[in-house]
């Protein structure tokens, strides 16, 4: 929300009827603080769905999430993203990445700033305690020096620098961010094939 300040468009993304009317919900009660509601757009973002979705040309049966064709170009435009607490599952660590690909192969240059806090669970397929989706996540990312060795940065990647959180003023008292507390800095890299 406070991104209205300064960026030209917003879009807050998430998936299900609920939780959109919750986003609204937030625009709408922040609207008088902020005074940039017109620039702040709640829009469905299912990433199990092919990017980009698919435009209604007829305003009548537009749902009221969905994507006009102007906001689509709007993503293409876009130099930041933003993400957190998306990290908790392989499966949708997967759909992720791939949503990612397009959404950062596409337009300009973009930037995805991803916040997570590890999710520890007891697996019974690990018999063992793991952060579910961490290792997955992990697993898409390169350092810089990985990506330009891939035949002189042929091939498409990601590629993640971890940023030291303790680094980071912390405004808000009373919260510890523990250890499980990341902040990832993520580009892709389209490759030169």
């Amino acid at each position: 929300m406070l991104l209205a300040h300064a960026a030209k468009t917003v879009f807050l993304t998430d998936h299900g009827d609920q939780i959109l009317e919750n986003c609204l919900k937030n625009v709408q009660l922040n609207s008088g603080v902020l005074n940039h509601q017109k620039v702040v757009y709640v829009r469905e973002l299912d990433w199990t769905h092919p990017w980009p979705p698919k435009v209604s040309s007829d305003l009548a049966t537009q749902e009221r999430f969905s994507w006009s064709s102007s906001e689509l170009e709007e993503v293409q435009k876009a130099s930041l993203l933003l993400a957190a607490d998306v990290i908790y599952s392989d499966d949708l660590t997967d759909v992720l990445f791939g949503i990612l690909e397009r959404i950062m192969s596409q337009g300009s240059e973009k930037v995805l700033y991803l916040a997570l806090e590890k999710r520890y669970n007891f697996s019974l397929d690990d018999l063992d305690v793991v952060a579910n989706g961490y290792l997955n996540f992990r697993s898409y990312l390169k350092d810089d020096s990985e990506c330009e060795g891939l035949e002189l940065g042929s091939l498409p990647c990601f590629m993640g620098k971890c940023i030291d959180v303790a680094e980071i003023p912390q405004y808000v008292g009373g919260y510890d961010r523990g250890d499980d507390v990341e902040l990832w800095e993520i580009r892709y890299s389209k490759g030169k094939l």
